[in-house]
């Protein structure tokens, strides 16, 4: 069975990464299917509804550390939307 490398990675980068946790994994794992089935281009625009869906996130503030934690630690470069009628676009950043 062929590995998909970008799964993989993110579960190498995440393994000895005690700030990761199984919110953020959700949240990432709902980005990385989104990226895919976008034929993989980078970035992808994103609307923080559907992704919190993905995710089973229920809580906005649960979404807002999670993709913020993302950004911060360096897995994805998050842009947010400039208003509530935009959508936010976000670079996943271990894709190859």
């Amino acid at each position: 069975m062929k590995s998909f490398n970008p799964l993989t990675a993110f579960y190498e980068a995440i393994a000895d990464d005690a700030r990761v946790n199984t919110a953020h994994i959700s949240v990432y794992m709902a980005l990385l299917q989104h990226w895919n089935l976008n034929q993989s281009e980078n970035p992808i625009t994103i609307n923080r509804g559907s992704i919190m869906k993905m995710a089973k996130i229920n809580a906005r503030h649960t979404y807002n550390k999670c993709i913020n934690g993302l950004s911060e630690y360096g897995y994805i470069k998050y842009i947010p939307a400039a208003d509530a009628y935009s959508h936010s676009s976000v670079y996943l950043n271990l894709v190859q």
